[in-house]
């Protein structure tokens, strides 16, 4: 099996997940998700990870294993744990109303997700059942509209163009925000807040970067308040998110290419912060990829726009990111990965199963976690 990934395979990355504590809706107020702390006082290889996982002496307060210690608190805690001169980096994406239903000339449903602008006029799409996407195929959006199938590509995306109208009228009119597939239930009124980060800007991405959906305005005054910098930048989550590492070697995975744009006032907070000796805090997975993806050696990112498929797994070399928060992520994810390279195997395996023991509610509208 493949072992290119710093001797790990994707089925080192499986954990056991009751389905009910995969959360169905958002919790009662932004700001009152629980947070896992994670204080890492030690690096920790895959050596003794099972017992990481089972340790019977584990509690819910200030529990320690392998190395590590954790402490179940709430997300408005936060405040109180990053220091005065850190700096935190925010995704200030805004996801789409991406999801549009039709019909096939047959009457039958359809549905097509919209995924990014494509050449001459179109977008590149995704969306079932596949037979009502091949090329030369419409499905009827309402009134007047429709989009077509162009060209099926090579990673099994569609290019569609819209008859009617543009993708932005079909988006505006009909379409729907896409919730994540493990979220059993169609979207409210509530989702389309809730969905959401208070600090989204620039519509361009098919998911939210969940790690920020807990962030209140209050929150981030506070933080302002005592002295801790807030940047941020903004990387297009694409459909890849969701997607499993399928084979057994991490290496062979495809990943799908994500846009980010890092504005220069924020590369230049990043090289403040560092050179002051003081740390820069990832919100989600999105920052970290698209601040390593744009790093330079001495720990500074270039601004401007590009796109990334940095995929971060354990032995990854971070040069940026000292801290990050977000939530609990798929088994067998690039997600569980990247956080798994940031905390360490042994550390993360042991956090998700010490979550689990403890009820935290799991994926995009779960709690969340910090690593320190």
């Amino acid at each position: 099996m493949g072992e290119s990934r710093g001797g790990y395979r994707t089925s080192d990355f499986e954990y056991a997940l009751p389905a009910e504590l995969i959360a169905q809706y958002p919790s009662p107020a932004r700001g009152e998700s629980r947070l896992l702390v994670v204080r890492r006082e030690g690096a920790a290889g895959r050596e003794g990870a099972a017992e990481g996982r089972n340790d019977a002496a584990q509690r819910r307060k200030g529990a320690k294993t392998q190395g590590e210690t954790f402490e179940d608190r709430r997300f408005s805690d936060l405040v109180d744990l990053i220091p005065a001169g850190d700096l935190l980096v925010l995704n200030s994406t805004r996801v789409r109303h991406a999801r549009l239903i039709g019909r096939r000339p047959s009457g039958a449903p359809a549905e097509v997700l919209l995924l990014h602008p494509g050449e001459e006029s179109t977008w590149v799409a995704m969306g079932k059942p596949g037979s009502a996407l091949k090329p030369g195929k419409r499905i009827d959006l309402g009134q007047g509209m429709s989009v077509e199938t162009v060209e099926e590509l090579p990673d099994g995306y569609r290019r569609v163009r819209f008859h009617g109208g543009t993708a932005e009228d079909a988006m505006a009119r009909a379409g729907r925000l896409p919730l994540p597939p493990y979220i059993d239930r169609d979207p409210t009124p509530e989702d389309d807040v809730r969905y959401q980060t208070v600090f989204a800007e620039r519509e361009g991405s098919v998911a939210a970067p969940t790690a920020g959906l807990h962030f209140t305005p209050e929150m981030l005054e506070a933080l302002e308040a005592r002295g801790v910098g807030i940047a941020r930048l903004d990387l297009e989550v694409g459909p890849g998110t969701f997607k499993p590492v399928e084979g057994e070697d991490l290496a062979a995975h495809p990943m799908h290419p994500e846009r980010y744009e890092i504005p220069r006032d924020t590369a230049e907070s990043i090289a403040g912060t560092r050179s002051a000796g003081n740390a820069v805090w990832a919100v989600g997975t999105t920052v970290v990829r698209a601040l390593e993806a744009a790093a330079r050696d001495d720990g500074t990112v270039a601004p401007g726009s590009a796109e990334t498929r940095l995929m971060i797994t354990p032995g990854f070399e971070f040069r940026v990111v000292n801290r990050l928060i977000t939530n609990f992520h798929l088994p067998r994810s690039t997600l569980l990965m990247l956080v798994a390279a940031f905390a360490g195997y042994d550390a993360t395996l042991a956090a998700y199963a010490f979550a689990v023991r403890l009820r935290y509610r799991f994926y995009s509208y779960g709690d969340a976690m910090v690593i320190l």
